[in-house]
């Protein structure tokens, strides 16, 4: 968390620092019911006063605090209000008003409370222009507001086990419902009365029974289990729920937090988020990743039958020049394919390439003239690779997988091994072998190799990277380099 290592954090005890930690990661809730900025003050660990270590702005008004107010250092006595707040345990408010940069501005003490003692202050800063003629949205936001920061002073906010900390979850701008102890709607927020609308609710919404709302709007779906309870059960404010309602019509995410006093349950709140767009454009994308995924499979067994046919093609080939010309096309339509097949099983536009290299390692060892005198390796590891950059990759250490079997290690030599160095976005990989080594008079741009002409064209035009051969005291050493930027 962001103050554990501020001055006066490291006090705290293990539960004391979780409860604020849960406190911290909930309040936007209470600064955008109450219109107000809010910082949190601990006490420091020399005793001569408070830190603050937490702020939150609202994001239904302007803030009154230009600056970032993390950090800054109280004595005893120079503020007496969150003085008294942490010794009596008392919210303290209606204060006299004063001057923040052009704001006037009304500040309110809360105490944060754990099994019965104050283990922090809250203070609360609100412009008094903003709270003037409020409208009923304001009024009930900062009804509600109140009877959360009692629970707070109680211990009893944030709830046990609470769900609102995702990022996910509803905010109070994007609907907000006041239930009473039955579970009746007292007030709908504009928004949640349009995010209702959208699940086909007409009517006024005030009195009704937020429950049978969604049971009477509740629709089987195809292919769905039907639910174990009804709304009426999981939004009657009696506990801490979140679901989402679903029909024909719209998805509406639900959060309902009970409101207490003195641990007497008085009530609830429902957050309520319109997320049928989103819902949708989720399934939409789900499809989409399976539809892909399907069009990998479908290329990869294309391939797979290509390679197939021209197979019995060179069986009927007399030719042996022609016989190899067509095994060397099968072995590059095979690298593609491995490819393909890794894409087929991921969801993610990207390959894990070791996976790929360690197919074309076995693929191309069973092909080898010594299979049995070949020892072949990998080191180090490539990771996820986007599949734009896979396949010309693929290609590319076929041949020169192909070319060290075929030449390097033809007739002397026993080991292959394919090395990958990779720094954030930076590759480096070689394939080394210690047979015959290349010639003192090799030149790669004059060579009449076709495998080595197609590695340096994809080197060069796909990934933009340099090629070079070494030759080793015994061997040779190709090594590719590039950035997937």
């Amino acid at each position: 968390m962001p103050f554990r290592n501020l001055p006066g954090a490291s006090s705290l005890s293990t539960e004391e620092f979780n409860r604020l930690s849960d406190l911290i990661a909930e309040w936007q809730l209470l600064a955008d019911l109450s219109f107000a900025d809010l910082v949190l003050w601990i006490p420091k660990i020399d005793g001569t006063g408070f830190i603050s270590v937490s702020q939150i702005r609202p994001m239904t008004a302007a803030t009154v605090f230009a600056n970032d107010m993390i950090g800054t250092e109280i004595t005893f006595g120079n503020h007496p209000n969150i003085d008294e707040t942490f010794k009596s345990g008392n919210i303290i408010r209606d204060t006299e008003a004063s001057m923040i940069g052009e704001f006037t501005v009304k500040e309110e003490t809360i105490p944060v409370r754990l099994n019965g003692k104050s283990i922090a202050v809250i203070s609360r800063h609100r412009n008094v222009e903003t709270m003037r003629t409020p409208s009923r949205l304001e009024l009930n936001y900062r009804e509600i507001a109140n009877h959360i920061y009692r629970m707070v002073a109680e211990g009893n906010f944030p709830v046990q086990g609470s769900v609102y900390r995702s990022e996910t979850a509803p905010r109070a701008g994007d609907g907000l419902v006041r239930l009473d102890v039955d579970g009746r709607i007292t007030f709908a927020s504009p928004n949640a009365r349009s995010a209702f609308a959208r699940i086909g609710w007409m009517k006024d919404m005030d009195g009704q029974n937020l429950g049978e709302i969604l049971d009477n709007l509740a629709v089987p779906m195809r292919g769905r289990e039907p639910r174990e309870e009804s709304w009426r059960v999981v939004l009657s404010g009696k506990f801490l729920r979140r679901d989402e309602f679903e029909n024909s019509d719209g998805v509406l995410d639900l959060l309902a937090i009970p409101l207490t006093e003195s641990e007497i349950r008085i009530g609830a709140i429902v957050l309520v988020h319109n997320v049928t767009e989103l819902r949708r454009r989720d399934r939409a994308l789900v499809s989409k990743d399976a539809t892909i995924r399907e069009i990998h499979h479908r290329v990869k067994n294309n391939l797979q039958s290509v390679s197939a046919l021209l197979r019995l093609q060179s069986r009927r080939i007399d030719d042996g020049v022609a016989r190899s010309a067509i095994e060397e096309a099968i072995r590059r339509i095979a690298s593609i394919a491995h490819v393909h097949e890794t894409l087929s099983t991921s969801s993610q536009d990207s390959v894990l390439f070791d996976d790929v290299v360690v197919k074309l390692l076995q693929s191309a060892l069973e092909l080898s003239p010594r299979p049995s005198e070949i020892e072949i390796n990998k080191s180090g590891e490539f990771g996820a690779i986007p599949s734009l950059i896979a396949t010309p990759l693929a290609l590319i250490l076929t041949e020169l997988i192909q070319n060290s079997l075929e030449h390097g290690l033809n007739e002397r030599g026993s080991k292959l091994e394919v090395s990958a160095i990779r720094r954030g976005s930076h590759f480096k990989i070689s394939v080394s072998d210690d047979g015959a080594g290349i010639s003192a008079d090799f030149d790669l741009l004059n060579s009449s190799s076709l495998g080595l002409e197609i590695v340096r064209t994809l080197t060069e035009n796909e990934l933009s990277g340099e090629l070079r051969f070494e030759r080793l005291g015994q061997g040779t050493k190709a090594e590719i380099e590039f950035n997937l930027n």
